[in-house]
């Protein structure tokens, strides 16, 4: 597994719409962490992909009227399985943090690069979605050097009281340990 030019090679490529060019002179120094199920609670399936290019068909599923039409991304997705979908170059702006805050810092898709895990709050995660984050996790403190350990993070540390992901049951200590 190999971060090029932005790209993770071991992903599958799924391009967004929903990115921009980072501020000049910005560095990368984020990773936030996210979970996502579309329909809530519910894995597996292509409904992800859609909505992060702007494909969700509102008549899917009642809850999709709320989410289609929502200009959103992430630069990657890994599903329950492990697999890998980038859907934004790391060197770009994926727009997955939203209003946010990190060390007074606004804005954090500025700086910050966004990995959702097929999951729910509630929902243990995968072995093989930690195998497979702390894997991408370790490419991504070689490919960016101002990325460190101490600034890995939740959605919900840098959006409290908006967001709660990657949730309770996301284990940080299993995690940090396979790094």
């Amino acid at each position: 597994m190999k971060i090029e030019n932005g790209w993770l090679d071991a992903a599958r490529i799924c391009p967004s719409p929903n990115f921009d060019k980072r501020p000049e002179g910005t560095d990368i120094d984020l990773l936030v962490i996210h979970n996502i199920s579309l329909p809530p609670g519910q894995f597996g399936g292509s409904y992800i992909n859609q909505l992060f290019t702007n494909t969700l068909n509102p008549d899917d599923h009642p809850f999709f009227q709320e989410v289609a039409g929502m200009e959103v991304s992430a630069h990657l997705l890994i599903s329950r399985d492990g697999s890998c979908t980038q859907f934004v170059s790391f060197d770009d702006r994926a727009w997955h943090a939203g209003v946010s805050c990190w060390q007074g810092r606004t804005a954090c898709n500025d700086f910050a690069i966004g990995i959702e895990l097929e999951g729910a709050d509630d929902v243990a995660y995968d072995e093989r979605q930690y195998e497979a984050l702390a894997a991408v996790t370790r490419e991504l403190l070689v490919a960016y050097p101002k990325l460190t350990v101490d600034t890995i993070t939740g959605h919900s540390d840098i959006a409290p009281g908006r967001k709660t992901d990657p949730g309770k049951a996301f284990d940080w200590q299993r995690y940090r340990s396979l790094i």
